[in-house]
C-alpha cells in the first residue's frame, strides 16, 4: 500500500502528525516544509496518484539557474500532511519542528509517472514562493545508498535569479500559513493570521493546463 511505509515510521499516539489515507480525487498540490530536524532541509512534495510523493532538500531550493541542490528521495506522504504545521517530539522519527513554507499547484511537462520512471522529472510550479520551471533529475545510486537521490534544478525564466541577488531562503522566512517563524511555532506561538482553507485542498483540481512554451529551459542536466 503506498503509505504503508509512513505509517511504519510514525507513532501516531505519540506525533501531531495525520495519518492520512491515500486520496481518491485526483489533484495537483504541491507543498514545501522547511524541517528543523537534525539537521534542517526542506521537504519538498509533489502530489500524484492521491499521494505527496516527498523529497528532502538538504540546502533547500534555489532560484539559480543550474544550481544544484540535492534532493533525497524519502516515503510517500498523505495529502493531509500537506497541511501540516507544529512540533514532532524528540525521539520520534522526524522529530523537530515542521513549517508549511510554500504551497501551490504543479504543472508536469507530459506524462510525469514517464518522467519520474525516466528519472528526469520536468515540471513547472505556481506557488506563493516558488514559481517557474524546474527540473528533478534522479542520479545514479551507489553501493551502500539506501534512498535514491535526486538533483532539483530552476530553469532558466523570469522567476529565475543570478547568484549575485538575494538568496528566497533567507528573504523568505515566515509560513504561508500562520506567519509564524521556526522559532514562533517551535514555542507554540499563536497564528499571526486566521487559516481559511487547508493547504492540501488548495489546487485540489482534476483541470489540466499546458505550461509555457515560451520559457527557456537548460538542456537536461547531467548528474
Amino acid at each position: 500500500m503506498p503509505l504503508d511505509l509512513y505509517r511504519q515510521k510514525r507513532k501516531f499516539d505519540v506525533t501531531p502528525e495525520p495519518r492520512g489515507r491515500k486520496a481518491r480525487t485526483k489533484g495537483a498540490s504541491f507543498v514545501v516544509q522547511k524541517h528543523a530536524a537534525r539537521r534542517l532541509h526542506y521537504d519538498f512534495r509533489l502530489e500524484l496518484d492521491g499521494v505527496l510523493k516527498s523529497w528532502a532538500v538538504t540546502r533547500g531550493p534555489s532560484l539559480v539557474p543550474g544550481e544544484k541542490r540535492l534532493a533525497v528521495e524519502v516515503e510517500d506522504h498523505p495529502l493531509d500532511y500537506g497541511g501540516f504545521e507544529g512540533t514532532i517530539p524528540k525521539g520520534q522519527y522526524g522529530g523537530g519542528t515542521v513549517m508549511l513554507w510554500d504551497r501551490g499547484r504543479w504543472i508536469p511537462d507530459g506524462d510525469p509517472h514517464a518522467g519520474l520512471k525516466k528519472g528526469h522529472l520536468q515540471f513547472t510550479l505556481d506557488g506563493e514562493k516558488l514559481k517557474g520551471h524546474w527540473h528533478l533529475v534522479r542520479m545514479h545510486k551507489r553501493a551502500g545508498e539506501k534512498h535514491d537521490n535526486w538533483l532539483l534544478i530552476k530553469s532558466e525564466d523570469e522567476a529565475a535569479r543570478t547568484a549575485s541577488d538575494p538568496d528566497l531562503l533567507e528573504e523568505a522566512t515566515l509560513s504561508v500559513e500562520t506567519g509564524r517563524s521556526i522559532d514562533e511555532i517551535a514555542a507554540g506561538k499563536a497564528p499571526k493570521r486566521k487559516s481559511t482553507v487547508k493547504a492540501a485542498a488548495v489546487w485540489n483540481s482534476s483541470r489540466t493546463e499546458t505550461p509555457d512554451k515560451t520559457r527557456k529551459s537548460p538542456p537536461p542536466p547531467t548528474p
